[in-house]
């Protein structure tokens, strides 16, 4: 089982003891969310004049609304990256499928070039032996 570290913070200019099974770094990190979102909500006019109890709901729905725009976007990007693999999947086949015609055609251009060859010699023996007939004509 993991060691629980803790960690003491300051957030929303009140110091805090968090502890958890995550790094101090980590709490660390969420302490600092925090006091952003804080600081970022202070920034408007209609924040400052709420009670405590209705800043409080306005933190939470801040985060809440943060928390699903992340999870939508991971959803979107984790459905981007299925059909990334079924690209990759489908070029990777055409890539072998490519090389497969590629060594056949490789093959054929070696038969072939042994054919140009034997034929090639057989042409010399040809012109030879037509060379010697008309020789002895």
């Amino acid at each position: 089982m993991n060691k629980k570290n803790g960690v003491e913070v300051i957030i929303n200019g009140k110091r805090v003891n968090l502890s958890g099974y995550e790094s101090e770094e980590y709490l660390q990190r969420v302490a600092t969310y925090l006091n952003a979102k804080y600081n970022e909500l202070k920034q408007t006019d209609s924040y400052r004049m709420l009670d405590m109890e209705m800043k409080n709901m306005v933190l939470q729905l801040n985060l809440a609304d943060d928390y699903f725009k992340l999870k939508k976007q991971m959803e979107e990007t984790s459905g981007d990256s299925v059909a990334k693999s079924g690209e990759i999947f489908d070029l990777k086949h055409e890539v072998i499928t490519a090389q497969t015609k590629l060594e056949a055609a490789q093959r054929e251009i070696e038969a072939l070039k042994k054919e140009n060859l034997e034929a090639q010699k057989r042409i010399i023996r040809l012109e030879t032996e037509l060379e010697g007939y008309h020789g002895k004509a």
